[in-house]
Order: structure tokens, then sequence, then C-alpha cells
């Protein structure tokens, strides 16, 4: 029960910073934020693909990545 509620204050937070920052809609914005949260793991793969060279090698694995400490 605890991770459900630290998952969900991180969703509240995300979305209130959306809404502040893009002047949207309190439902846009959790809409928003909920879709970041989801898809975590693509964006970080696709960071970390931005992100690096083709000349070194990654320092750090996507998997060992992750938006929010929960």
């Amino acid at each position: 029960m605890e991770e459900h509620k630290k998952r969900l204050g991180a969703l509240m937070r995300l979305s209130w910073e959306v809404q502040r920052r893009k002047g949207t809609t309190r439902a846009r914005s959790l809409t928003a934020a909920w879709a970041i949260m989801v898809n975590e793991d693509i964006t970080i793969g696709h960071l970390v693909r931005k992100h690096s060279r083709s000349y070194y090698a990654n320092k750090v694995q996507p998997s060992e990545l992750a938006l929010f400490n929960l």
C-alpha cells in the first residue's frame, strides 16, 4: 500500500508541475503526467540513445536508470 501512495504522490506532483509550466487544465496535466509515468522506460531508453555517441560505450544501462525514485 505504501508503494501505491508514493506513486500517487509522484503523479500528483508531476501533474501540478505540468499544469503550472504549461498552463493546462487539471485534467489535461494529470493525463500528461500519467502518460509520462507509464512510459518511463521508453523515455529513458530514448534519452540514453539520444545522448550516447557511437565512439564510446554507454557508462550506464537504461535498465539501471529511473525518472522517479520510488
